[in-house]
C-alpha cells in the first residue's frame, strides 16, 4: 500500500481491519479451548453446574 502511493488514512483503515480481524480470531480460540478444557475436565455435570458453565463462558466473550 505504501509502495502504491495510498493514502495514510486508506493504510489506517486497513490496519485498523487487519486488527479486528486478529483480535476476533484470538476470541474464536481462546472460546474454543475454554470451551474443550471445560468438556474434558468437568465430563457430565448436573444442571447447576451447566448453568454456571454456560455463564462463565458467556463472560468470556467480553475478554
Amino acid at each position: 500500500m505504501l509502495v502504491a502511493g495510498r493514502t495514510c488514512l486508506d493504510i489506517a483503515q486497513q490496519l485498523q481491519a487487519v486488527e479486528n480481524a486478529i483480535q476476533q480470531a484470538k476470541k474464536v480460540l481462546i472460546q474454543d479451548h475454554l470451551d474443550h478444557c471445560l468438556e474434558d475436565l468437568l465430563g457430565s455435570v448436573d444442571k447447576d453446574q451447566q448453568d454456571s458453565i454456560e455463564e462463565f463462558k458467556e463472560i468470556t466473550r467480553y475478554l
